[in-house]
């Protein structure tokens, strides 16, 4: 009595080996699993809310054309404000040369109406940060504001943005986060600022390497796709 074999319609006789028509399928679907495991921390990096991040830093490049309007200043400099929202505290580092006039003030203005570019009014400390280095064409800055102070702040600031300094400091820092505050330094020769930058955020290390890796990840996906 011969023995009947019963294929799955999925699967075809090569001799004695069987093929299976959905092996492909399996295939595709190992891939993508790979692809999600490799991206996934960078979808998580994008999706975590800024506040698990302890300290924010931005920077900027100051110069005569990133002003409103722009002079012809030779003077440069650099700045990075450091934000603790744990501390609740700005940290303030300034280096520049070259003015062409000799500095009189340096605040941090806040918000413009649109992300880097425009003018606003001073949002930090009046008449200039304290103790920034004035009389001078070149120095360097270092200064640490507690804003839970209403002391860091214009008191003109502190009025428009709702009158009281958690409001203050909510709206500086929102300000930052979207590219609507700079830094100024204001001299002799160009009162209402020689040279200026706007605070730009920068990424941190490890969400830097995710982002690399995840497009590497991609990139390498994308050319097996292609290979197959």
């Amino acid at each position: 009595m011969k023995k009947h074999i019963q294929y799955n319609s999925t699967a075809r006789s090569t001799g004695r080996t069987v093929v299976r028509a959905n092996q492909p399928i399996k295939t595709v679907n190992s891939k993508r699993k790979l692809l999600l495991a490799l991206i996934a921390p960078l979808l998580l990096a994008f999706l975590a809310p800024a506040t698990h991040a302890a300290i924010l830093q931005y920077d900027a490049f100051l110069s005569g054309p990133n002003e409103s309007p722009p002079n012809g200043s030779p003077g440069t400099g650099f700045a990075t404000v450091s934000y603790d929202n744990s501390a609740h505290t700005l940290l303030v580092d300034v280096s520049f040369s070259g003015l062409l006039g000799t500095t009189t003030a340096s605040h941090i203005h806040a918000a413009t109406a649109s992300p880097g570019t425009g003018t606003a009014g001073v949002a930090t400390t009046t008449p200039t940060f304290a103790g920034f280095p004035l009389g001078v064409t070149s120095g360097t800055y270092h200064n640490l504001l507690d804003l839970t102070l209403s002391s860091s702040y214009n008191p003109a600031y502190v009025t428009l943005v709702g009158g009281t300094v958690p409001l203050a400091e909510a709206n500086l820092v929102a300000a930052m986060a979207s590219g609507e505050a700079y830094l100024n330094i204001h001299s002799t020769v160009v009162p209402g600022g020689e040279i200026r930058g706007f605070l730009t955020l920068v990424p941190e290390p490890s969400s830097l390497s995710i982002v690399v890796l995840g497009g590497a990840a991609i990139a390498w996906f994308a050319r097996r796709r292609t290979a197959v």
